[in-house]
């Protein structure tokens, strides 16, 4: 990851973020037309989790003469974006690495990998938990009193924002790790406002499920609830490991006094 000087001139930054914002769109897009002719596949691979719960012998409709271009235009774009999303990061993290502290730096390689392992979890848990149970509660909403015919447009927009949604929320122990870690946010306070840092997180997942469902929702609090407090135990862990146990109750301003000491 080439790396340039903390301090440079306006234009100069802006010259390094073109660099990377060209990286990155060139590595999509070149992903993008490759994967392209396997998307007929990867449709296919997309809707397995749910077929059990479509009705018998149906399949995705096209309603217009584009629509199998443009479905097909965003399955290769999005699988464009994950395939190349090593890269995506490693470009963002590369350009905000001169800003950090040489203590700082080190985490930047973990970080990333952290980064990628979290976003490819949330999105194979979503395959794995989520479809199924997401869409067959939302199909069982209309056999009651229509027929499901299913939009294939419809339906793999519903299923790549479901993937998009929990491969960023699953983010979220990163984030808390990282506010611990450099005291941002105490790791007592953490412990102590765990009541409303619960509530927070059912509100990110009804905001994050773009299908509105109410099985989604509770999936997703189950998991960031899990993920939250697995990200506090790791962080216990390292505090502990490079400051001692009273480390757990320093406010910031005596994190601070102790980095100067």
């Amino acid at each position: 990851m080439p790396i340039g000087p903390a301090r440079m001139p306006l234009m100069d930054h802006l010259g390094e973020l073109r660099r990377r914002l060209t990286i990155i769109v060139v590595s999509v897009i070149a992903t993008a037309l490759v994967v392209y002719a396997a998307t007929p596949v990867l449709i296919d691979i997309m809707m397995d989790p749910i077929q059990s719960v479509l009705p018998e012998g149906s399949r995705l409709m096209v309603l217009t003469v584009l629509g199998g271009f443009t479905i097909r235009f965003k399955v290769a774009m999005f699988f464009g974006v994950i395939i190349s999303a090593p890269i995506i990061i490693w470009e963002v993290m590369g350009f905000f690495l001169p800003a950090l502290k040489p203590r700082e730096q080190k985490w930047v390689v973990p970080t990333v990998a952290a980064m990628v392992f979290l976003f490819i979890f949330g999105m194979v848990f979503c395959y794995v938990v989520i479809q199924q149970a997401a869409l067959g509660w939302m199909i069982d909403q209309i056999t009651d009193f229509a027929t499901v015919a299913p939009d294939a447009e419809d339906y793999l927009n519903i299923i790549m924002l479901l993937e998009i949604g929990f491969g960023f929320a699953f983010q979220l122990p990163l984030v808390i790790f990282y506010l611990s870690i450099f005291h941002l946010v105490p790791y007592k306070v953490f412990r102590q406002q765990w009541r409303l840092i619960y509530v927070g997180l059912l509100i990110i997942s009804s905001v994050v499920t773009p299908d509105a469902s109410p099985v989604t929702m509770i999936l997703m609090f189950a998991a960031l609830v899990s993920l939250y407090e697995i990200a506090l135990a790791v962080a216990r862990y390292i505090l502990i490991a490079q400051h001692g146990k009273a480390s757990l109750s320093w406010t910031r301003e005596e994190y601070s006094e102790h980095l100067n000491n």
